[in-house]
């Protein structure tokens, strides 16, 4: 067998196959014995079937499967023993498969094309400094996260009069329509929201439909009807109170706390403090990690110049993608697909060099953090701990979805990362919330 490489341009090149009757015949001929014993013929004993039928009736589809087998094993074998940076997948030439004849076969020769990214050498010390932010967390934000945790978890109250934000429960009648139902005061107009306010058990409300509620979907859920039919609803309406309920800020309890972070991790309102203020600096410096993947990013795909073969490429994907593409919207999202490619030449090179390797065990962690983030989990909840364990190991072995690849894709580009990390530098710098929420929405530049 013979693997010829020739290159057209630095992105195209072609491969050269040619198979000789000594690379593929021993194996046809190993697969023939292997069907003889295998196929049940009428007129021959199971297994005992002669090799010239399998060859009269197989031989020539067992050929093109065994050459077909062996020349996707040297285009790919040759590619990765030469560490050629093909891009896209190699294109078999069809007008020289045509000329293959499998009823006299000899010597056979194929050629695929292949897309092929420039050299480039990804050198890290050359980076400039990458900014990375410090953000400040002061008592205004402590104090609006735990408004917001109290909130979320919320305690229900029964007060005897209604007031702006409350949800009052009641009757609703009009004519020989009624139901029983609940009236949001947060979805009545201002205009109108007086009338809501104020009330108690046993008041009765009038009201027209149509002038009272913010919008369709509130007077569906009052009156129970489908939001189609809220056009054909008019008139006054009544409402007999039956009861309010207030949604009161959960008080700052031992109940409270375990609901948050978990059963035991805190004693005090003191210590809860502490612990939502280390939550809440974990979060922001995921935030400033993600700000810092972004530029660090930015900066690779700055100094490091790889040209690729952009013709050869949007042909690709739009033969790959059968038609789910159109080749204008190919042209126009092309510009994204080349940064995202270029990217992951750059990190494959740099873990290739630094021998970066992903084990299941760190897959399996990653995701059980993803699990817990999805719960609502802070601390580390030992009673949940069996369930998260379960639901993790689930969700990776979910193969429909592929979230194994996912989440391994995931945890291959965070340590590549690491890499990077260490051997760029960085400049340091504190930012206020409001400032860093900016520059995570690219609204100031770099410099500011």
């Amino acid at each position: 067998m013979e693997v010829l490489l020739e290159k057209s341009s630095p992105t195209l090149a072609s491969l050269k196959v040619t198979l000789t009757k000594e690379d593929y015949q021993p194996k046809v001929d190993k697969t023939i014995k292997d069907y003889s014993k295998r196929v049940n013929l009428k007129g021959f004993r199971p297994g005992k079937v002669p090799s010239h039928v399998i060859q009269r009736m197989y031989g020539k589809s067992i050929l093109v499967d065994e050459v077909n087998n062996i020349l996707s094993n040297a285009v790919s074998n040759y590619i990765r023993e030469n560490k050629l940076q093909v891009v896209g997948d190699p294109v078999p030439d069809r007008d020289k498969a045509a000329e293959v004849n499998w009823d006299t076969p000899s010597s056979f020769e194929f050629s695929y094309d292949l897309g092929i990214a420039s050299d480039f050498e990804a050198d890290l010390s050359a980076l400039p400094a990458i900014k990375r932010y410090t953000i400040n967390v002061d008592d205004n934000e402590l104090t609006k996260t735990i408004d917001s945790l109290r909130e979320r978890f919320a305690d229900s109250i029964h007060p005897e009069v209604s007031e702006a934000g409350d949800m009052i429960f009641g009757e609703l009648t009009q004519g020989e329509f009624t139901t029983r139902t609940a009236i949001p005061t947060k979805q009545v107009k201002e205009e109108a929201v007086a009338k809501f306010i104020g009330v108690k058990k046993g008041d009765v409300i009038t009201f027209d439909i149509q002038d009272t509620f913010s919008d369709e979907s509130a007077i569906a859920h009052v009156t129970g009807k489908k939001k189609e039919d809220i056009a054909d609803l008019s008139g006054e309406y009544t409402l007999t109170v039956e009861d309010v309920t207030r949604s009161a800020p959960a008080a700052l309890t031992q109940e409270f706390f375990d609901k948050v972070l978990g059963s035991g991790q805190v004693e005090s309102e003191e210590q809860f403090n502490e612990k939502v203020l280390e939550i809440i600096k974990s979060n922001y410096e995921r935030e400033t990690e993600a700000l810092l993947r972004r530029d660090i990013e930015t900066s690779l795909l700055d100094a490091i110049s790889i040209e690729l073969p952009e013709e050869f490429l949007k042909s690709w994907l739009e033969r790959t993608n059968e038609g789910k593409f159109t080749r204008e919207q190919i042209d126009e999202q092309f510009g994204d697909f080349a940064k995202s490619l270029k990217l992951s030449l750059i990190k494959n090179k740099i873990a290739d060099k630094s021998e970066v390797k992903v084990e299941y065990p760190e897959i399996l962690a990653f995701t059980r953090e993803m699990v817990k983030g999805q719960f609502g989990i802070y601390g580390d909840d030992e009673s949940m701990r069996e369930t998260i364990d379960r639901v993790a190991q689930g969700y990776l072995a979910d193969k429909e979805r592929d979230n194994y690849t996912s989440v391994f894709n995931q945890v291959f580009d965070n340590k590549v990362l690491e890499v990077i990390r260490g051997q760029v530098s960085t400049d340091e710098q504190t930012v206020e919330v409001s400032e860093f929420e900016k520059l995570a929405k690219g609204e100031v530049e770099a410099e500011a």
